[in-house]
Formats: structure tokens, C-alpha cells, sequence
């Protein structure tokens, strides 16, 4: 079993400052911080050269304190290699030596690798990445150099229990999906996550699955979207984990779980103002449940931020997490502005009212 030990440090906040009132979560939670898409090639490539690659991440990284888990999805591989023999219009890369350590210096432990552009650069291309993003401390998930292995899944120990994470990819091309005899990326069969969840849920006290699915640029979901996400809780997962479109999708709180179907973008290396407003999610996990989600709105429109996200404020940040409810309309599932941020609790329905003082 891999493990990860991260010692859980928790700001003393009184209950009259949280959102969550009495019930604020308990000092033995797990918390996992999710975001979307990153890419720093492409069109970000000249900013990371000019201003370095811990750039991106210099007014986001506090969102990811003291957590125990930091996902993102990597989109494009982490090598050298100069060629790609691929028929692709679009092909991603960054360079290894300078990505990994910066992604590891801003917290992330976990990169879903699951997705369309990991193997851009062949199986060379994912082995570079794996090789390089382990050599930081950093975990990957959903790629291997055969099916089996793109299904493995991690085991994470923290202070206050495991955590599995396993993560497919229902992107094309399909000759990156992964085969008893081929390299690639993990394709999510229900039946196969249904068993790669009933299986780590012998190893560990809780499961996070991750997709690359959905449609680009679009918020409405495809049908085999909920799908697979419901499948997925029914089998034993406690929070789904969801990106690929760039845009955010609605929230679905199923059974004793969570469904964030699409985060959007996080920093990813493109001018396109299809992506304007994101969101860092933080879950907590606490007693063998999904306990708390909070939503942090984010601004990642290139043409303003230049490949440096931010926290967004006032009527910038009740407008996201107004536009969330919105799309959540059908699952119903509800999101009470606080500080800025959506708070969904369910231990209790009521959620204090805070004044926004951030």
C-alpha cells in the first residue's frame, strides 16, 4: 500500500467565526482540496519563462493549507521529447525539470493523469511525467503502462484515516485508453469502476474518484455523466471528482456523497475567454463520510489574470456561486454564500450567517 503520512494542522477558529456554526468540522477531519485543468504550455509558456513556474499558483497556493490531499488534472505531459508522431490538432507539453517541483512547492500531492493529452507525446511522453511528478512527491493516478495498472488506484494514510483515489478518462482519442497489452490512460467501463471502488474499499476508509468526461465549453452534462458519478457513490466512493469541459458544471449531493462534475479550469496555458470563473473546492471527510464542501470562487480569464488565478470577492464571487446553484437546480443541491464562499453542510441545514468580511 502507498502511503502518505501529513501531519493535519488546525487553525483555532472559534464557532461564532465559522460558517458551520456548532458544528464546525472536528479536529480529527480529513480535508481534500480539488482543482481543474492545468496546462502551463501552450500560449502560458512565454509568461512561465519570463516570471518563473511558481508564478500561476502565487495568489491560489493558501487556498491549499493544511490539507491533507491537493488534486489537480495535468493536462499534456511533463517531457523533453521534442516530436510527437500524433494527428492531433491540439498537443500539449511542458518541461519537467521546471513544472513538477513548482506544482510540489505549491502543494499538490496528487495529479490525475487520466485525460486526452497525457499521452501527446507517446508512452515515453507518461512515463517522463510519472518519472518526474514522483520524483517531487507527487502521486499520479489513472495511467500505466497497461489496464491494469491505469486502474490501480493510490492509497493515501493520513493522521485521521486512508483515502483511495482512482481516476478515468472518457476522452478521445481512444487509442490512449489504456489495454491488457498497451500503455495509457484509464477508460471508465461502469463495470470497471464499480469494481476498482468495491476493491480499494477493503484498503481504505474513504474513496475519491476522478473523470475526465462531459463536453467541452458546455455546462449541460451528458447523460452518461451522472451515470457513472452514481455508480460510482452506490459502489462505495464518498466524493467525484469531475473536469475536462473548462467551464464549471453543476454540484450534486447523492446519497452520503458529493458529485463535482466539472471544476472548469485552473491555470491552463490558453487565451480562449470561454473560461472566465472557476472555483477550489475543499471537502471534508470526517467518520467514514463526506461531511462539508466549500466552494472558492476564482477569476481565470487569461486576458486579465495572465496565468495567475485569483480569489474572487464581493458580487464577482455571489455571482459564481449564485451561477452553481443555478446549474445544481436539478440535483437539488444548494450552496449558502458565506465570506465569499459556498458552504454545503450536512450535518446540520442551517448554516450561521456571516457578514463578508474577507
Amino acid at each position: 500500500m502507498t502511503a502518505l503520512y501529513i501531519t493535519l494542522l488546525v487553525s483555532g477558529c472559534s464557532q461564532s467565526g465559522s460558517p458551520y456554526g456548532e458544528h464546525q468540522p472536528p479536529d480529527d477531519r480529513i480535508t481534500l482540496v480539488a482543482v481543474g485543468d492545468i496546462m502551463l504550455g501552450g500560449t502560458a509558456e512565454e509568461i512561465m519563462l519570463k516570471n518563473d513556474y511558481d508564478y500561476p499558483f502565487q495568489k491560489t497556493s493558501h487556498l491549499f493549507a493544511n490539507a491533507d490531499i491537493v488534486i489537480g488534472n495535468l493536462e499534456g505531459p511533463l517531457t523533453n521529447i521534442e516530436s510527437s508522431a500524433l494527428d492531433k490538432e491540439y498537443i500539449f507539453r511542458s518541461p519537467p525539470e521546471s513544472v513538477a517541483p513548482a506544482l510540489s512547492r505549491a502543494g499538490f500531492n496528487v495529479m490525475n493523469l487520466a485525460n486526452n493529452h497525457t499521452m501527446d507525446y507517446g508512452v515515453g511522453g507518461m512515463n517522463d511525467t510519472i518519472d518526474s511528478l514522483k520524483q517531487n512527491g507527487i502521486f499520479t493516478l489513472g495511467a500505466g503502462e497497461n489496464r491494469r495498472q491505469a486502474r490501480k488506484g493510490i492509497v493515501l494514510n493520513t493522521h485521521y484515516g486512508r483515502v483511495a483515489l482512482l481516476s478515468y478518462s472518457l476522452t478521445f482519442p481512444e487509442d490512449f485508453w489504456a489495454t491488457d497489452e498497451r500503455a495509457g490512460t484509464a477508460f471508465g467501463h461502469k463495470k470497471d469502476i464499480q469494481e476498482d471502488v468495491q476493491r480499494l474499499s477493503q484498503q481504505a476508509d474513504y474513496i475519491i474518484v476522478s473523470f475526465h468526461w462531459g463536453r467541452e465549453k458546455t455546462t449541460t452534462l451528458r447523460p452518461y455523466q451522472p451515470t457513472l458519478a452514481h455508480a460510482a457513490i452506490d459502489a462505495g466512493a464518498d466524493v467525484v471528482v469531475g473536469h475536462h469541459p473548462h467551464v464549471l458544471q453543476a454540484v450534486e449531493r447523492y446519497k452520503n456523497g458529493i458529485i463535482l462534475y466539472s471544476l472548469g479550469n485552473y491555470v491552463f496555458g490558453s487565451y480562449s475567454k470561454d473560461a472566465a470563473t472557476s472555483m477550489v473546492a475543499r471537502i471534508t471527510l470526517h467518520k467514514g463520510m463526506f461531511y462539508s464542501a466549500e466552494l472558492i470562487p476564482i477569476k481565470v480569464l487569461n486576458t486579465e489574470v495572465v496565468f495567475q488565478p485569483y480569489p474572487l470577492k464581493g458580487h464577482a464571487a455571489s455571482k459564481v456561486i449564485r451561477h452553481i446553484n443555478q446549474l445544481s437546480q436539478h440535483t437539488q443541491t444548494h450552496f449558502k454564500l458565506i465570506n465569499n464562499r459556498g458552504y454545503l453542510h450536512t450535518r446540520s441545514n442551517k448554516i450561521q450567517s456571516l457578514t463578508h468580511s474577507n
